[in-house]
């Protein structure tokens, strides 16, 4: 039974010669190759210049197929109107010779060529009494009201007529005096035209649909230097530069901002590699120092002191620990992740207790009293720490003296701390709120820091809508200014 149910059983895909049902590899039966055409065909379709050529082509094409309409319309309301005009003039012309007892020229074939214009006298009864000579003997052609006009075909013949009717008081009494003009010239001008404008607006579609494509072209060949070019660009090569048109319109501002755009990309990615390296440096700096410690120690045991050993590798690890903390937090920053929690706070007890802390840890005087009320909206533990990082630093560069001062005016609050160190220079005041940037006379590694201290502050404060400020201080060194708005 077995061998029964797998002969019986159907074929598998491998065994139909393609991977999977329906054949769409080579051998199968080239669905597979109808519908990458068929997708390579729309995209060809759906580019802009195609639409473009498409829509204009469209666009002119409905407009002059209306005016053609109109044209016609109009021309042939024109020429039919001239028609009446002339059959109602002749018409009250042959009334009033028909009322003198006169027989008009219409009626003796001395008028307009008779094929062109006919008229009929007809009686009460209906009866014609007169007609000329072209309809001798035929019967009324038209019964339009007295005053109104028709259009007829003339009976044998394939030419319309108009005809326009009018009564008279004549010595037999009333006849209606029905006058036709032929409408083959309206005819015949209405085909003229309809044959000039069925040739003319397909030639002008195409010079349409020519030019749109040629205009649309020439527009768009900067689009396609630029997606080349930005397509080309990786994470190794962001230098490249797409190339801006010589002209002043939408392209030309799209190339301009896409290489403002890739300038900015380059210079982060400069500053994010600067970045790693100076966080490698700065991470290797106490590894190298608590594993050179434990080498010696694992060497000499009997030369190390274990107190003095614990004490160095704590003091490393308390500083590696810090610097990966002011790592995460610009890294939450960079992200745009960090987690603030806004509540109102009095900014004044956050200086004074960072005063206290500076008294109590440091030799250097600390004065407060310009410290006022300053109330904000915003994080604790973050603006604790921009306040600590911001005394930290001043104390470290301070000769002997740093000043807190705290003033809320205009919205907003503002915090200076000022030393009498050598302050810092005009021309370095913005670049120490980058990260890892230490000046010359800070490299010392238990004096300088790791460089972080300020770029957490610029990072947080401005999270917090705040600016920061560096400038020089009265004390002589520098002055390091924070703005914060004011509590609502």
């Amino acid at each position: 039974m077995a061998a029964d149910d797998a002969a019986n059983a159907p074929p598998r895909g491998d065994e139909l010669g393609g991977d999977e049902p329906g054949g769409n590899e080579p051998g199968g039966d080239g669905t597979g190759g109808d519908r990458h055409a068929l997708r390579g065909l729309r995209a060809r379709l759906g580019t802009v210049r195609v639409r473009t050529t498409a829509l204009a082509t469209i666009v002119v094409g409905v407009a002059l197929a209306a005016g053609a309409v109109g044209l016609v319309l109009a021309l042939r309301a024109t020429l039919t109107s001239e028609v009446e005009r002339s059959v109602r003039q002749q018409a009250r012309a042959a009334a009033e010779v028909l009322e003198s007892d006169g027989m008009p020229s219409l009626l003796v074939g001395d008028g307009a060529d008779d094929d062109d214009v006919v008229a009929q006298v007809i009686d009460r009864d209906g009866h014609v009494v007169a007609a000329s000579p072209a309809v001798e003997g035929a019967p009324a052609l038209a019964d339009p009201a007295p005053g109104r006009y028709a259009t007829f075909e003339m009976p044998g013949e394939d030419e319309r007529f108009l005809g326009v009717a009018t009564t008279a008081d004549t010595p037999e009494g009333p006849r209606t005096v029905l006058v036709a003009g032929t409408l083959e010239a309206v005819d015949e001008s209405s085909t003229v035209v309809v044959g000039l404008l069925v040739v003319g607006l397909p030639a002008l579609l195409l010079v349409v649909a020519a030019t749109t494509w040629r205009v649309a072209g020439r527009a768009l060949a900067p689009v396609e230097a630029i997606r080349s070019t930005v397509d080309a660009v990786s994470a190794a090569d962001l230098g490249r530069r797409v190339p801006e048109p010589a002209t002043s319109d939408e392209i030309a501002r799209l190339a301009a901002t896409m290489n403002r755009m890739l300038a900015r990309l380059e210079q982060a990615q400069a500053r994010q590699r600067r970045f790693v390296a100076d966080a490698g440096h700065e991470l290797r700096s106490p590894v190298a120092t608590i594993r050179q410690h434990a080498e010696v120690a694992g060497r000499y045991p009997d030369r190390v002191v274990v107190g003095d050993l614990a004490e160095t590798v704590l003091a490393e690890a308390l500083r590696l620990q810090r610097l990966v903390d002011d790592l995460l937090v610009l890294a939450r920053a960079d992200e745009h992740a960090l987690d603030l929690r806004r509540r109102p706070l009095d900014l004044d007890d956050v200086v004074l207790d960072e005063a206290r802390r500076l008294r109590a840890t440091t030799e250097v005087e600390v004065d407060a009293s310009a410290v006022s009320a300053g109330a904000v909206d915003g994080d604790a533990g973050a603006l604790r720490r921009v306040v600590r990082n911001v005394a930290d630093n001043a104390a470290r560069h301070a000769a002997g003296r740093v000043t807190l001062s705290l003033a809320e005016h205009d919205g907003t609050v503002t915090l200076a701390v000022e030393d009498d160190g050598p302050g810092i220079a005009a021309a370095d005041r913005t670049r120490v709120l980058e990260r890892f940037v230490r000046l010359d006379d800070a490299r010392a590694r238990d004096a300088g820091g790791s460089g972080l201290g300020l770029a957490i502050v610029a990072e947080l404060v401005a999270a917090h809508g705040g600016s920061v400020a560096i400038g020089e201080a009265a004390l002589g060194g520098a002055r390091v200014e924070v703005t914060l708005p004011a509590s609502a």
